[in-house]
């Protein structure tokens, strides 16, 4: 049973910075793909950031030069850094990773960003 779970979010005025962690454990062989996806109310879910085992990364337009993604492979843990947050990044923001062609989702953690 693979688990993940995150943590980080939270509520942040417009400008300020948030760091989402997510932490997988369990029957995890060798995760090949990491990221963060986020499901703001009446919206898609969408791809904000995703990192490969090798550090390759790639990010939605809206978020590049302010939020960059990370990772832990020996902790199977991706971290999101984000800065000069806007209203327009509040969502839910559900961590997901893929392992042995199989993906896996965190629960998804609150960012709410105040004007």
């Amino acid at each position: 049973q693979v688990q993940l779970v995150e943590s980080g979010g939270g509520l942040v005025q417009a400008g300020g910075s948030l760091r989402l962690s997510c932490a997988a454990s369990g029957s995890l062989f060798r995760v090949s793909w990491m990221g963060w996806y986020r499901q703001a109310p009446g919206k898609q879910r969408e791809l904000v950031a995703g990192i490969t085992r090798g550090d390759g990364t790639n990010y939605a337009d809206s978020v590049k030069g302010r939020f960059t993604i990370d990772r832990d492979n020996a902790k199977n843990t991706v971290y999101l850094q984000m800065n000069s947050l806007k209203p327009e990044d509040t969502a839910v923001y559900y961590c997901n990773l893929e392992d042995l062609g199989r993906a896996y989702w965190g629960q998804g953690t609150q960012v709410t960003v105040s004007s």
